[in-house]
């Protein structure tokens, strides 16, 4: 896997898409949306779910994402499907070695809501009402009171949600800074920060160094 890349993981109304398009802008990169990436191949994702069934779907999912890291010839932020994480492990021959390693990144961001239970369940559910394709309150709930443990439980950094979205792609920033200085991440080999832009992240690490520590930020 290649570590000129930011991967957003979480569940559905988390933020992903629209966290990853301002992010990516503010980076001169590419960003790939996953589900976007299937539907352009494959078609609408719910007529494939209805023919095909979840399984199939998955399976073709994490060949998609392998599609998308093999052709990825420059930076990017990826966003992945809000249920990539949780697939059962045979879904794929290298799903298991896949998911390891995206959870093993330095530059994997969880998004959610809110990192309290209630509060996720709450707003996922709110938000995903609010969209054209969504399933009833009912089945929105069961599905993130079943996903909520799986995201929580990555040991990778987590953006909350719940704030202004300028402040989420801020974080997102700083925590590609803090890869970077690692030498963990190259991503900023290729993108060219002003000097008041670095600042900016030093002192936004800075101010939230007591929640980093926790892997929330």
């Amino acid at each position: 896997m290649t570590l000129d890349m930011i991967q957003l993981v979480g569940p559905g109304g988390a933020g992903k898409t629209t966290t990853g398009s301002r992010l990516a802008q503010q980076l001169g990169v590419i960003f790939v949306d996953l589900d976007e990436w299937f539907a352009a191949r494959h078609g609408d994702i719910s007529k494939y779910l209805d023919v095909q069934g979840y399984a199939r779907y998955a399976a073709q999912n994490v060949q998609s994402y392998l599609e998308v890291i093999a052709v990825a010839a420059s930076p990017q932020v990826l966003a992945l499907s809000s249920g990539f994480m949780t697939y059962a492990t045979n879904v794929h021959p290298d799903y298991a070695r896949v998911r390891c390693e995206i959870a093993a990144s330095a530059t994997t961001l969880v998004l959610l809501p809110s990192v309290d239970y209630e509060t996720c369940v709450a707003e996922t559910v709110r938000r995903q009402l609010a969209r054209r394709f969504c399933r009833s309150a009912e089945r929105e709930e069961q599905v993130i009171r079943r996903r909520f443990a799986c995201y929580r439980d990555l040991q990778t950094t987590k953006l909350e949600t719940m704030r202004p979205i300028s402040e989420v792609v801020d974080a997102a920033i700083a925590n590609a800074s803090r890869c970077c200085g690692n030498s963990t991440f190259r991503l900023f080999d290729y993108v060219s920060l002003s000097t008041s832009k670095i600042q900016h992240l030093g002192t936004f690490a800075s101010q939230d160094g007591a929640r980093t520590r926790k892997g929330v930020v």
